[in-house]
């Protein structure tokens, strides 16, 4: 992966709350969530997890931006139920986003390989119930994290598998750095 993304892509990614994603990058440091399918007990995980260090990313100056695979109806209700109301979020139901930030959509043992299965169990028995959908995106498709600043990659998180888990603390203490610097 390059340090940057090709600007005619980051000019076309347009929030629901039609702010360019190359805009937003040049104002302040901006936390890119590629996210699994809706239906997913990960991406309801990383939701909850997201939403719990909310109040840390708007004191460190970092914008939060999701992309999902939903129509931005769907997505409004997800982010609702995580008390993430109001956050900026690209809707990419063909992946072509996903697709030039070179996150792929993920191989058998990715998505269903026995580590994944034995998180999945701790997350269901946490409360994240799989749901089964095709308006809730692609249940192929693996998520990423980029944090961006000026139009560039400062850090990246792609996952291995569907169920690694982020250290959302560190990630967001490397983009406030690069900020502050």
């Amino acid at each position: 992966m390059e340090d940057s993304i090709d600007l005619e892509i980051m000019n076309a990614m347009v929030t629901n709350t039609r702010e360019n994603l190359m805009e937003l990058t040049n104002k302040q440091p901006v936390f890119l969530i590629f996210l699994r399918h809706f239906g997913c007990v990960f991406c309801k995980e990383a939701l909850h997890d997201l939403s719990d260090k909310k109040e840390t990313l708007i004191k460190n100056g970092i914008r939060l931006v999701f992309v999902h695979m939903s129509d931005n109806d769907v997505a409004n209700e997800y982010f609702k139920n995580y008390n993430m109301e109001g956050v900026a979020h690209i809707s990419d139901p063909g992946c072509n986003y996903y697709s030039a930030f070179g996150i792929t959509k993920g191989t058998f043992s990715q998505l269903y390989g026995l580590r994944t299965w034995i998180r999945g169990f701790g997350a269901k028995r946490a409360g994240f119930e799989l749901e089964l959908s095709k308006n809730l995106g692609d249940s192929t498709q693996m998520p990423g994290i980029f944090s961006l600043y000026q139009g560039k990659i400062i850090n990246t998180f792609i996952h291995k598998r569907a169920s690694d888990r982020p250290d959302y603390g560190s990630l967001i203490e490397k983009a406030s750095a690069v900020s502050k610097a």
